[in-house]
Order: structure tokens, then sequence, then C-alpha cells
């Protein structure tokens, strides 16, 4: 017999499916909603469909979007001669924070992960490579994790005998860190220490 009544327990199923949203906090959540008055119920399931419908990948960078482009890349201010290489939109978020960086950006979607069997051909490079006319620097910021890394040297490998100059962000970011949980401050000095490859 089920602890939980059907309408429930398939709350918690969905709720735990969430990243870091273990089956306590799914049944918290839950609970939660189900005291909700019901427009704020809808006001949130409104919320949701709107960002799953709205949002889809920038056509330049593949970063999130409303239009075609996205806002850095439809900025004319940005320097195009400078991307920034991440792996996913949350890392643009995430390097946004800190204003300083001018430059535009690239998302990967994925790092190069044999393991995983995610290869070169899996993730955004060769929309990479088809950027490259007229770029200075590309700076990758991918997460200082064996994945990070794996693709870093093979960015590095196919961009530097293009002539470009490739950096790697400093590694004030600890090892096995996100991007995303880093604070402005190291990913600042991140930025500032980054080294050529």
């Amino acid at each position: 017999m089920s602890v939980y009544i059907e309408p429930l327990a398939r709350a918690v199923n969905a709720l735990s499916k969430l990243p870091g949203v273990g089956g306590k906090s799914a049944l918290r959540l839950a609970y939660h909603i189900i005291d909700m008055e019901d427009s704020q119920v809808r006001e949130l399931c409104d919320a949701l469909l709107a960002a799953k419908e709205e949002i889809h990948y920038c056509s330049v960078c593949g970063n999130f979007c409303q239009g075609e482009k996205c806002g850095v890349c439809s900025d004319p201010q940005r320097d195009k001669g400078v991307i920034c290489v991440v792996k996913d939109p949350r890392d643009v978020m995430s390097m946004e924070r800190m204003r300083d960086y001018e430059g535009t950006y690239h998302v990967l979607h994925g790092t190069i992960s044999p393991m995983n069997g995610v290869g070169p051909d899996d993730i955004r490079i060769k929309e990479l490579l088809a950027r490259l006319d007229g770029v200075r620097e590309v700076i990758i910021a991918t997460n200082p994790d064996v994945e990070g890394d794996a693709t870093a040297m093979y960015l590095s490998r196919l961009i530097k005998p293009l002539g470009i100059k490739v950096t790697r962000i400093a590694h004030g970011i600890p090892i096995g860190g996100d991007l995303e949980y880093i604070d402005e401050v190291t990913l600042s000095r991140a930025m500032a220490g980054r080294r050529e490859m």
C-alpha cells in the first residue's frame, strides 16, 4: 500500500525529476503547491509553459533568447573580435553577472566526454569554427574538470594554427566547480588571470 494518495505521488514523482530535488524536497514542494491558491498554481504553470515555449537558442551563439539573436549577439557595442566559449547558457549568465566582459559568447551545449559517448561532433564546435573570421581571441571558459579541460585542449589545437590567440580562464575557480555557482569576484579574477594556451 502506498503512503501517498495517487495525485500526491504523481506530483512528488514529477518534482523529484528536477535537478537537486530529492524525495523529501519534492514532497515539501508538493505539499506547498497543494496549499497555494488556485490562481498562484495557474500562474506557476503558465510561467513554466511560457518559458518552455518561448525560450530557444540564439542562431549565432547558442545562448538562450526569445528572438532570432540573443541580447549579446544583437548588441552593436559588444566586441565581435573576442569570443568566450562556455559549456551551456547558464554559464553565459554567470559571466555576464561580473559585468567586466565586453566580447561575445559561443555556447557548446556540452563538453567532450568519451566516457559518456560525447565526441567533438556532438557539441557545437563546427559552429564555433564558422564564426572565427575576424576574431582576435578565443577565451575558453569551460569548467575546470576533466571534460572541460579535454574540450579546452581540443579547441586550442584546432584554433591556434589559424593565428588566433587562445586563452583559458585562470583556475581561481575550484576544480570540479561549475561556473553557474561561482561568485562574481572569483569569476572576475579568473577572467583577468586567463592565460594563453
